[in-house]
């Protein structure tokens, strides 16, 4: 039998972390507008905005609701998480992109858990699509490969400038 309340909480607090995940996919998004990392970033944050409003679905399946507060403390924290130094005083740096492709790969890292332990779950919860949910696994994995590929480019503009 599923602890609904254990499992609200954990749905509220991924609910949150994801709606950080996708303030920071919309920031990188637009701050790499026009460059080689643009295109792959726009189509990553599209797809981070539907994995959340799957999570939001899922919620609702389950009856329970999002909690304000907490996401408006994790989209009040992403934006604190914008004051970082950066090696520069103005302006987006290269150091600014490794960061932000940090911080997506560990929200798609945390993501891919979720769902993850949501197919164990789904075992014992009807509400709860196995079969969805290894579809969004599939789509987390190739958005890590994605992300490890540009934070892998990043890395080296950064370090290993020409």
């Amino acid at each position: 039998m599923v602890d609904s309340t254990r499992l609200r909480i954990y749905l509220q607090d991924h609910l949150a972390g994801a709606t950080a995940g996708l303030e920071l996919a919309r920031r990188t998004r637009g701050a790499n507008e026009g460059t080689d990392y643009g295109e792959p970033l726009a189509q990553l944050a599209d797809e981070i905005e539907a994995d959340r409003g799957a999570l939001e679905a899922i919620l609702d399946d389950l009856g329970f609701g999002p909690d304000r507060a907490k996401n408006l403390g994790a989209w009040a924290a992403e934006k604190l998480g914008r004051l970082k130094l950066n090696g520069q005083l103005t302006g987006y740096s290269p150091l600014s992109r490794v960061i932000e492709l940090e911080g997506l790969m560990a929200g798609i890292n945390a993501k891919l858990s979720l769902w993850r332990i949501l197919v164990d779950v789904a075992s014992e919860e009807p509400r709860l699509d196995a079969d969805h949910l290894r579809r969004l696994i599939e789509r987390g994995e190739k958005q890590h490969r994605t992300v490890e590929e540009l934070r892998t480019r990043a890395a080296r503009e950064a370090f290993l400038p020409s």
